[in-house]
Parts: structure tokens; sequence; C-alpha cells
């Protein structure tokens, strides 16, 4: 333990007495001042600490640190007269720095003891303003340096699109080069110049995951030099505050030598002392050039320079300033950022986010709107069956909410805080589908990734799984779902070995299943396990009361996604549209209200008749059957293009008439959506 006397009480003696009868490392053996009611002889006193009114009958020759905060230059001399080389002599000015680090120290210090504030303590004790996007371009980190240097605050820029700040920014364009850009200068809306780094931040499969800029005010270097007036006096001072300093920092003299390293620097690079105190500053570059021979030669400070550095190889980003004394160069200083952790953090949250978008259900029984009889009905089944583990079947056209139903019966059941997973059967070709479901061994196929692959049954253990477009699965998945449903267990593609699975299965579907099995395209034994637990959700056409509490709805949906206000709907409007029979069901409901939105004039607040298209005229409440003539013979083409003509000419007609809706169309032309996903592929529709 250092032993210590403080000379002066008064409030610079005070200060330090105070933060050090906190410490464990150092022990106020004495305190002096010629007036003996002095503050600091007062708080001395109080923790029974000796007092003189006379310095020089204080000093012992097993003191260790002086602090002289009298101020008075004559003291301080005849203390070092008095002391010698033997007791280090801290003057007051020196103090009071020291007193402003180990504050600082003391913040560092308790930040660290909350483990989930770790990334925010890593951005926000660094001098450089930092920011970091997410792949979508959406601010996820903004540290307090950034807030100075861009006068915003971080509550304003979280979750918002970094465009919405600085629409200059280069991180949008690095995300798409995946390049780096260093040392790029940046003037902000309040003139302040920048020079900043944009890095992105690869994952480990080096998929572009979000970018990070790091940038600092060019006038710091020059107010890091005035604030160095003398190294080498005050290089012991420095040892003992730097060691609780989270970043690295090293230190070397005019010639380039190593004159100062702190335990950050030695966990970050690997070296110790003896390896770099005395050495050429370039000891510790593994990949890169040495910054700190850059600045002694340009004596202009370098930022956010990427580089590698000790036999760890660490990726770190530098800062390297000059040390000038008088105009006269006296060395250079350089901090060490280590960005791993914050690529890690970043990398892990980005993963969560997926999960929680892909695995996580988002409605439950309040979102779904309608008091009509026929939504009672299908509601109170929904509830029914979320208590039990049954297997669901949600039946209904196209559009009416089946997936909102499955998200409810999820998370109104005992495996809500489970994965819920969510597949559309007809959107997956035929070639993937199997290996998606059920996954796959490694080695089952050309191109199989290393390990093998987890399918979304194995993905929705303990959960819920959602399969819509039931009736589009080909007879062989048929046969495995059946197997998962009678045997609870999976066999991955290429594998052997079955894995027991415990899985909900809530499937939906928008055709007839059992003209389906009559024509062969379903199984009858898979149709008895699905059925179990059948819901018929009703078309909207025959629950027309419903239509003022949907539009309503929508209305405050749509508000949020195109930022308007229309506050309602008039009586007149919602009696135009009980007209019309809705074949698109809440789909087509909200697609109709979206376009009313858009058009309507920006002083215009409720959605009137006006605002509804003529459906009886545009829309016809019955699909005629399709009649188109052929194009006829065409000398010189083969017949095979001449029927891929006529059958193109025909598909487009039926998306005219269906207005895109591909369910539609491939069910007015007696086909699957799957069978016209090809179609259109093939004749490049």
């Amino acid at each position: 333990m250092q032993k210590v006397m403080i000379v002066g009480g008064g409030v610079g003696g005070t200060t330090v007495l105070k933060l050090l009868s906190e410490s464990e490392v150092f022990a106020i053996v004495c305190m002096a001042d010629t007036n003996e009611s002095a503050e600091g002889m007062l708080a001395a006193k109080e923790r029974r600490i000796p007092t003189v009114t006379d310095w020089s009958m204080g000093l012992r020759r097993d003191l260790d640190i002086i602090f002289d905060t009298t101020g008075d230059p004559s003291v301080y001399k005849k203390i070092k007269r008095e002391m010698g080389e033997q007791t280090i002599l801290i003057p007051g000015s020196v103090a009071l720095i020291m007193t402003k680090l180990f504050e600082e120290k003391s913040r560092l210090i308790s930040k660290l003891e909350n483990t989930s504030a770790k990334m925010d303590l890593i951005l926000n004790t660094t001098s450089e303003g930092m920011v970091v996007i997410d792949h979508e371009g959406y601010i996820i980190m903004f540290n307090d340096s950034a807030e100075r240097a861009s006068d915003i605050k971080r509550e304003d820029v979280i979750g918002r699109h970094i465009k919405d700040f600085i629409p200059s920014t280069g991180l949008l364009r690095v995300m798409e080069t995946n390049q780096k850009e260093i040392n790029q200068e940046i003037t902000l809306k309040n003139g302040m110049e920048l020079i900043t780094t944009r890095i992105p931040l690869v994952n480990a499969d080096k998929e572009i995951i979000g970018a990070f800029s790091v940038f600092r005010n060019k006038t710091e270097a020059v107010q890091l030099a005035e604030q160095i007036t003398d190294l080498k006096e005050i290089q012991t001072m420095l040892q003992a505050i730097i060691q609780s300093s989270d970043e690295a920092i090293s230190v070397v003299d005019d010639q380039g030598r190593g004159l100062l390293i702190n335990p950050a620097y030695t966990r970050i690079t690997g070296l110790t002392k003896t390896q770099v105190i005395g050495k050429p500053a370039s000891i510790d570059i593994y990949e890169g050039e040495s910054m700190h021979m850059k600045v002694l030669q340009t004596k202009k400070p370098v930022r956010g320079v990427n580089m590698r550095v000790g036999p760890k190889h660490k990726e770190v980003i530098v800062n390297v300033a000059p040390i000038i004394v008088d105009g006269c160069l006296k060395g250079s200083v350089g901090v060490i950022h280590d960005v791993s952790e914050i690529q890690a953090l970043t990398n892990e949250l980005n993963r969560a986010r997926q999960i929680i978008r892909t695995l996580q259900a988002k409605y439950s029984f309040d979102d779904i709107i309608g008091d009509s009889e026929e939504m009672k009905l299908p509601i109170e089944q929904a509830k029914l069956s979320a208590r039990t583990p049954a297997t669901v079947l949600l039946r209904g056209e196209s559009g009416t909410g089946k997936e909102l139903f499955a998200h409810a019966i999820h998370n109104a059941s005992d495996r809500k805080f489970n994965k819920f997973v969510r597949v559309n059967c007809a959107a997956i070709s035929e070639s993937l589908l199997e290996s998606e479901l059920f996954g796959y061994d490694e080695g089952a196929f050309t191109g199989a990734s290393r390990g093998g692959k987890v399918g979304f049954f194995e993905e929705a253990n303990q959960g819920s799984i959602f399969l819509d477009e039931i009736g589009e699965l080909p007879a062989n998945i048929q046969a495995k779902l059946l197997r998962v449903l009678q045997e609870k267990e999976i066999i991955r593609v290429g594998g052997t070995k079955p894995i027991p699975i415990n899985v909900r299965v809530i499937a939906a579907t928008n055709i007839n299943l059992e003209q389906a099995i009559a024509n062969g395209s379903f199984r009858e034994d898979l149709y008895f396990r699905l059925n179990r637990m059948p819901i018929f959700i009703a078309p909207l056409r025959k629950r027309k009361e419903d239509l003022r509490e949907l539009a309503e709805h929508l209305i405050n949906k749509i508000n949020q996604e195109y930022g308007r206000s229309i506050e309602g709907i008039t009586a007149a409007a919602i009696h135009k549209m009980q007209i019309y029979n809705w074949p698109g069901n809440v789909r087509e409901l909200e697609n109709i209200l979206g376009r009313a939105i858009i058009f309507m004039k920006l002083n215009e607040t409720v959605i009137d008749i006006q605002h509804i298209p003529d459906f009886i005229e545009e829309i016809p409440l019955k699909q005629e059957k399709l009649l188109m003539k052929p194009s006829g013979y065409v000398s010189g083409k083969p017949l095979s293009e001449i029927i891929d003509q006529y059958e193109a000419e025909i598909i487009q007609q039926a998306f005219h008439t269906h207005k895109g809706n591909k369910t539609l169309t491939a069910k007015a032309l007696g086909i699957s959506v799957r069978n016209l996903y090809y179609k259109m592929e093939k004749l490049k529709l």
C-alpha cells in the first residue's frame, strides 16, 4: 500500500483526501495545513488521520507520494529538496488532473459492474464518435462522442434511418461495395469538420449485417498535444493513471522508441512491457504500417487506421496523435480500439432479430376483427383448439385471415413462449420442399452444407408450425407429413435415424380438399389426420356487418404505414362497399382502402363515397370464364411455339381479370399455384 501525505487543506487537498480515502491502494498518513480549521484538516480529523500545522513535521522517509496542493512554488521546492528522489512529489496542478482521471476511472468501473451495459461502455468511453447501423440502414448504436460531434441526442436517432440525419452518409455505400473507406473528410450541418472511417460489418458467413463509422474532431490532436507539457516528467504519474483505462494506449518518444503501455495494450496485443519499452514502434505490427512512425515523420495525427497487431493478430482500429510542446515534437501517443467485441455483439443482435422476425407469432385474438355470428363461431373454435395440442386445419378463401388465426392460436396456447415457424408450402419449389421441412444430413446430396441442416419441423420443436397452402403438397411430402403426425418423429433427407419431435401443426388451405381427394391429388388418410379440428373462416361477403369495424381497423394500420391521419369513413362509403361481394376478402378490402387513402387530398380526413371505386362497373361480381380465340396458325413457327404463345395470352388475360392475384388465377385456370409459377417462369411472364 502506498503511503501518502497531503500538504494543503484547501479545496484541492480536500478533494484528493476524499478520493484517496476510498481507495485500497493508498494510505494517507498525514494532512498538513497552517490553518487547523481548513476544510481538509477537519475532514482528516473525522477520518482519524494525523494532522500537523507545519508540513515539515509530517515528513517521513517511508513516504511514497506527497501531494502539494498549496500552489506555493517555494513549498514545492523545499519539499523536493528535503525528500529528494526517493518520494514522488505531485504538484497541485497534476493532482487536479489526477483527481479528474480517477473520477473517470470510478465511473468506468461502475459501468463495468453491469454486464448488460458492456457494449455501451466500450462505445461511450472512447473519445471518438461511433455510429453503427444494421443492414437496412437503421441506427442501432450512437455513442456520447457522436452526440457531441453531431449535436444530436441518442434517443432521437436510435431506431431511425441514417439518412434522416446524415443525408450524405457513405455507410450505405460501404455496405453495397463491402469496401472500407478510411480517413474520409466530412462536414456536418453545424460546420464541424470530422475525419471518419467507414467499415462494413460482416458475420462469420461473410454476409453484410451492417456498417459502422468511427470519427473524431480534427482539432482534438492539437488539444491533446497542448495538454501534455512535459512527457518525461509526468511519465510515472501516467503509468499509474492509465491502469484503469479499457483502451489500449502506447506512447513513444521522438525517435519512435516505446516509452509507456498499459495493461489493456498487453491484453489486446499479447506483448509485455519488456517486449515494447525501448523497442522500435513497429514491434507490435503484424499487418500494416507503424502509425507512430508515420505521425513522427508528418507531425500530423492519423485516425481510424485498420491493422493487425501482436502475435494474436488482433484486428484493431488505431488513432495516433503527435505530442508537441512549444512547437517541438516530443513523441506520439496511440490509442488502439479492439472492435471484434462490437462486431460479435452486433452479429448476436442481428441473429436475435432474425429469430424474432421468423419464429415469433405477432398476433393474438384481440387482432381478429369482427362481431358477426359468422366470425364468433370460428373464434370460439380457435380459442378452444388453443387449449389442446390437437392438429388444426384452417379452411377459407384467400384473404380471409387464416394466418392471423394461426398466430392467435399459438399465442393463446401453452406453447406461446416457444417457436412459431411459418411455411408457405406453395412458395417453396418441390425439389427443395422436403429438405426445408425435414432437414438433411451431411452428404445427402450435392451441395449439401457440412454438418447437415435442421429443417422447419426440428426448428419448431416444442412450439408450433404453420403449414399454409397445405393442399399444394406433392404426394411424397404428404406421405412424410402423415408419418410426422402419426409417429411424432421425422427422418432427415439422407438420414436413417428417426428424430422425435413435439410440434403442434396448424395447417391452412383455400382449396376443396374433398374434391382434391376425389381427384387423387390429396391423400385421404392425411386428410383425416389434419381434419381433427377443422375451423371454417367465413368470407367477407358473408359477414358484411363487420365491414365498418374492419375498415376502421385497416385505416389505422394504413395511417401508420403511409404517415397519414385519416379519421374514419362515412356511412355512404360503407353502404357502397356492402354492395360488393369481395372475392379477395379482407386482403382486397385493405387494398381498396389503401388505394383510396393514397389518392385522397391532404386536406381530406374522412373517406367518402367518391373515394371508393365503382365496384359493380369496374369489378364484376361473378368472374366470367376465359374466352379467347387462338392467334391462329403462323407460317414458319413450330407448333410448340404457337401453343406457348397462346398459353401465355390466356394466363395474361387471367391475371388481368383477377387483378394479379396468383391464387385466384390458378384456381380459375384449374391448375395449382406451383404449376402456375412453373408456367410463368417457362413463358417468361
